[in-house]
C-alpha cells in the first residue's frame, strides 16, 4: 500500500547516522544498505564516503538494483578531518578544496545523485564578513566542479555555538550565502534540518520561510539542547520522542505544514524532493527499531495534517 506522503516527497534516510556502526567496520555496509533496500518504504538513502574502492561499485549496484536513490555526505569528512572551507588562511582552504573535489568523484562513482556537506567552524563575528567572501569564493569553485559532473550540491545548515559550532549558521544568513553563489551557479542550494533549527534558537516557520527559495534537500530528526548531562545532549540526533528532547509528533507536524507552505512539498512539483530522516540508536538502542519509531512518528505527524 502507497504511503500518503508518497506522492509529495520521496522519503529516505541517512544510513552512516541510523548504522553508526559503518564508521569504523566498512564490512557492515553492504547488511546494514541492504536492510534500508529491503525497505519499501524507502526511496532515497544517503551514503557516507567509503574508503574501501572494491565497496564502491557493489554499493553502487546493490542501490540500483532496489531502485533505491543514492546521495552522497561529505559531513564525516569535514568533520573527522577537520576541514575548513570557510578559513582565513589560503593553505587550508584548498586543502579543504581539493579533498572535497575527492568526494565529489567519489560520490560519482557511487552513483550518487546529490552532494552534501557544511561549513568550517564559525570564526567569530569579527571576521565573519571576511569569511563570508572567501567562503562564496570556495562554493562557486566548488559548485563548478560539481555541474561538470552533473552534480548538485547543498549546504547543510548547523548549529553556530552549541555542538559542531559551524559558520553557517543561522538560516538567514545561509540564504544571504545561497543568493550570492547561486548568481554563478544553479546546482547549488540548502539542506534544512529539523534537529538543528532548536539549536540555532530558530522556530520551523523562521528558518524554513528564511531559506525557503534556496531548499534542496529536508532532514528530518531530534536533538537534547536544554541538559548538558543527557547521553544525547547535542547534534546527536536521537530518537524522536526521547525525554529531554525537542521533537516529536507534534514539531514533526509543524515541520511539514511549513515546507507545504513555503512550497517544498507540493503536488504539482516536476521532481518530488527528499524528505529524509536522521536519527541515530544510543548505545543499546537498535537500528532497526529507531528507523521503526521515526516512520511512526512521520504517520503520526502526517495524520495531523489537514491536506
Amino acid at each position: 500500500m502507497q504511503a500518503p506522503w508518497s506522492k509529495y516527497f520521496r522519503l529516505g534516510v541517512v544510513h552512516f547516522m541510523a548504522y553508526p556502526e559503518v564508521a569504523k567496520d566498512e564490512s557492515r555496509m553492504l547488511p546494514t544498505i541492504a536492510a534500508i533496500a529491503a525497505d519499501a518504504d524507502f526511496e532515497v538513502i544517503e551514503l557516507r564516503g567509503v574508503k574501501d574502492p572494491a565497496l564502491r561499485p557493489k554499493i553502487r549496484e546493490l542501490c540500483e538494483s532496489a531502485h533505491l536513490t543514492a546521495t552522497y555526505g561529505a559531513q564525516p569528512i569535514v568533520l573527522g578531518e577537520k576541514l575548513n572551507p570557510n578559513s582565513l588562511d589560503a593553505d587550508e582552504r584548498a586543502r579543504a578544496l581539493v579533498r572535497l573535489k575527492e568526494a565529489v568523484d567519489e560520490a560519482v562513482e557511487l552513483g550518487a545523485k546529490g552532494f552534501a556537506f557544511l561549513s568550517g567552524r564559525d570564526p567569530g563575528e569579527a571576521d565573519r564578513q571576511k569569511a563570508q567572501e572567501v567562503f562564496e569564493e570556495f562554493l562557486i569553485e566548488l559548485c563548478d566542479y560539481a555541474a561538470e559532473k552533473d552534480m548538485p550540491v547543498v549546504l547543510e545548515v548547523f548549529d553556530r555555538d552549541i555542538d559542531k559550532k559551524a559558520f553557517v549558521g543561522p538560516h538567514a544568513f545561509a540564504a544571504e550565502i545561497a543568493r550570492n553563489v547561486r548568481k554563478q551557479c544553479d546546482n547549488f542550494g540548502l539542506m534544512v534540518d529539523l534537529s538543528h533549527i532548536p539549536m540555532l534558537y530558530e522556530s520551523v516557520e523562521e528558518s524554513l520561510t528564511a531559506a525557503r527559495e534556496f531548499i534542496r534537500h529536508v532532514h528530518s530528526g531530534n536533538c537534547v539542547i536544554r541538559d548538558k548531562s543527557h547521553p544525547a545532549y547535542g547534534d546527536l540526533h536521537p530518537r524522536f520522542g526521547i525525554e529531554g528532547g525537542e521533537n516529536d509528533v507534534d514539531e514533526l507536524a509543524e515541520y511539514l505544514r511549513w515546507l507545504f507552505n513555503i512550497g517544498y512539498l507540493a503536488e504539482d512539483r516536476k521532481e518530488r524532493p527528499i524528505f529524509s530522516f536522521e536519527v541515530q540508536p544510543l548505545p543499546g538502542e537498535s537500528s532497526e527499531a529507531v528507523l521503526a519509531g521515526a516512520k511512526r512518528t512521520l504517520k503520526a505527524a502526517w495524520a495531523k495534517l489537514e491536506l
